[in-house]
């Protein structure tokens, strides 16, 4: 665009027309240095915007080489797999490749079900790991007896490898069996073999059930600080733990106590002040295995692997408890400096493609404002789409969820170009696309007022699993609030008051200290705002 205003300049000095181009109006010129510094702080800005997101971060190491920790829960899916495949197919191979890598960390694995796992022993035992081995109990006593029956014929056939069994999981919780029921399964349990019998629920479920206690050999608790009731934060996390250990060692003694789960999220959405990230459940196990150790307590961390299958009923946080991901590569919790985003620069390259094809498109800015808004406005959006490109990676479980990424992903394409065109000088073919892109941008900003409601409504109604989805609708919300469009008056007014009412209700429930919520709420906030503009540039329909 440079080299073209000299050309032309060259041309009007040639033709003895100097005085006239030298009187150009200003907006005929290409302020190049205020364009080309805004580009600079655009790019900058979405490289520290990544690379502040995964940067490493150095932590003392849980486990070495030289020392194991004592136990991991284990589940034998591999990353296409789910337990309510059926025929479920469990896999010996993929069974032996797990525990030859957990052996190299850990003394023993806990398991959840006898169903698939008849060979699990014989593979524990060539890697030279334990197991804690568990019979899932539920309320249908057909299934539950299935599950006892094996339980009791893994533990008779191979007491040096079953160093303890664990009758039923959470199932107090889930209400599918009373007290009563649960005594009569771990005394039947206990009358077949000679290992300690135990039974694994949230701490809570022992003090309201205490007629369980006396029937086992030992209590397990489950200590989750993320899922608490009031979710502790990392910093409190730790101090919880310790706690509830130190009262049920009071008040159950001299029943020994196990802490059968502690863990925390590697990914998913705020609770209060409870952030899942890979440093937070690195921070959290490396400081718990510290304090365990310290105290001599027995425990099993939840889990050794992602499990992706966990995501239908518990959204993106439940498929990211691993030790390990899905694919068994190592996530660095254990050991090693940690990153929130390992692939930060992949995620960067996204987003600085994106910010080039905002900054090909909008072409020659039409005045030095512009010259500056046109970069740093395509920047935004490229740091939108590459955050929502990133949460949709990693929240997205069936076909409906994709392609509503995909279809907020295009939304926001269409308003860059739009924006971009809007900061131009529109000639030749950008002033057709621009012509094309104002006539519908009342329906652009239509479509992110629906995306807006429909979210508002989940995350007011049905929120404990759902993400935060503030970076999908940010872009549209600034661009149509700063720049208001006509639009389809009726539709518009209808989404404005949904969202503009789900935003008191929906930070109550979320509560100040979830600064993901407030970020929500100011998105939402905007985009009513900008719809509430548009009613005002609308023609009564």
């Amino acid at each position: 665009l440079h080299k073209e205003y000299r050309r032309q300049r060259q041309m009007c000095i040639r033709d003895s027309h100097y005085h006239a181009c030298s009187t150009m109006p200003a907006t005929a010129r290409f302020p190049l240095l205020p364009y080309l510094c805004a580009c600079i702080v655009g790019f900058l800005a979405l490289g520290s915007l990544w690379q502040t997101i995964g940067k490493p971060v150095v932590l003392a190491d849980a486990a070495t080489p030289t020392h194991k920790l004592q136990c991991a829960s284990y589940t034998p899916f591999g990353k296409d797999q789910s337990p309510f495949d059926l025929p479920l197919q469990i896999h010996p191979e993929q069974m032996d490749t797990d525990l030859a890598l957990l052996a190299e960390r850990f003394q023993c694995i806990r398991t959840y079900s006898v169903t698939g796992l008849e060979k699990l022993p014989e593979l524990a035992r060539k890697h030279g790991l334990k197991l804690i081995t568990g019979a899932w109990v539920s309320r249908n006593p057909h299934d539950t007896a299935i599950e006892i029956q094996g339980l009791i014929k893994l533990a008779k056939e191979n007491p040096d490898v079953v160093e303890a069994v664990i009758v039923g999981n959470e199932a107090l919780l889930r209400k599918e069996v009373t007290g009563g029921q649960l005594v009569e399964l771990i005394n039947q349990v206990k009358a077949e073999i000679s290992q300690p019998v135990t039974y694994a629920d949230v701490w809570e479920f022992w003090l309201k059930h205490p007629e369980v206690a006396p029937a086992v050999d030992f209590i397990t608790i489950h200590l989750l600080p993320y899922w608490e009731d009031n979710p502790a934060g990392i910093d409190a996390a730790l101090h919880e733990v310790t706690e509830v250990r130190e009262l049920f060692g009071k008040q159950f003694a001299p029943k020994d106590i196990m802490i059968g789960e502690t863990g925390w999220p590697s990914e998913g959405r705020q609770r209060e002040t409870a952030v899942p990230s890979r440093v937070n459940q690195a921070t959290f196990i490396r400081g718990f295995v510290a304090l365990a150790e310290q105290h001599g307590w027995r425990y099993n961390l939840i889990e050794a692997f992602d499990q992706p299958w966990k995501r239908v009923s518990e959204g993106a946080v439940g498929g990211f408890w691993g030790l390990y991901d899905a694919d068994r590569q190592d996530k660095s919790i254990l050991a090693g400096p940690v990153s929130n985003l390992p692939h930060w620069p992949l995620w960067l390259a996204i987003s600085a493609g994106v910010l080039a094809f905002g900054l090909l498109v909008g072409g020659r800015p039409s005045s030095t404002r512009n010259a500056v808004l046109l970069p740093l406005v395509t920047a935004l959006g490229a740091a939108c789409i590459g955050l929502w490109a990133e949460l949709a990676w990693v929240t997205s479980r069936y076909v409906g969820e994709w392609l509503w990424a995909g279809a907020l992903l295009a939304l926001n394409l269409l308003v860059l170009a739009h924006a971009a065109l809007a900061l131009s000088t529109a000639q030749g073919w950008r002033a057709q696309a621009f012509g094309w892109l104002e006539r519908r941008a009342g329906w652009w900003l239509a479509a992110a007022g629906f995306a807006g409601a429909v979210m508002m409504l989940a995350m007011v109604t049905d929120a404990r699993y759902r993400s935060f989805p503030s970076a999908a609708l940010l872009l549209p919300a600034l661009v149509y609030l700063l720049r208001p469009v006509p639009g389809p008056r009726r539709e518009i007014a209808v989404l404005a008051v949904l969202i503009a009412a789900g935003i008191v209700p929906q930070l109550y429930e979320e509560t100040l200290d979830n600064l993901q919520a407030i970020g929500w709420a100011i998105t939402s906030a905007l985009l009513a705002a900008a719809l509430w503009r548009s009613l005002r540039h609308s023609k009564t329909r």
